[in-house]
């Protein structure tokens, strides 16, 4: 088990949220087991990996969960998935989860994918 679970998680170059963090290491076979079950429903199907992170974003847009949605939307971007992508998973949420849950979701998703200056990427 790595002593940093940053290392045990599948996406290396995003780091942790604090909490998150806090957990794994006071809890390093609880995190452990929590990671190897992602590992586990990740390969569970056919899916493929930029398919898996959509669906993720999606789910965590679905359930209203603010820290779920940073988090995917870091991830997806550091699988090289794009602005646009994230964006169109929102937008495609409006028929689904209804107009002010959609846009709750884009903004979050914004949230990651606006630049320093605040502007959203070409």
């Amino acid at each position: 088990m790595p002593d940093n679970p940053v290392q045990a998680t599948g996406t290396p170059a995003v780091p942790l949220p604090g909490p998150a963090e806090q957990i794994a290491h006071q809890h390093p076979r609880l995190w452990a087991a929590f990671q190897r079950l992602g590992e586990e429903t990740s390969h569970a199907g056919p899916l493929d990996a930029r398919t898996r992170r959509l669906v993720h974003l999606a789910l965590a847009v679905a359930s209203e969960s603010e820290g779920a949605t940073h988090s995917h939307a870091r991830r997806a971007l550091a699988e090289e998935l794009t602005p646009g992508e994230l964006e169109h998973v929102a937008l495609l949420a409006i028929t689904t989860l209804g107009w002010a849950r959609a846009m709750k979701g884009l903004n979050w998703i914004r949230d990651i994918t606006r630049d320093n200056r605040g502007e959203l990427p070409r």
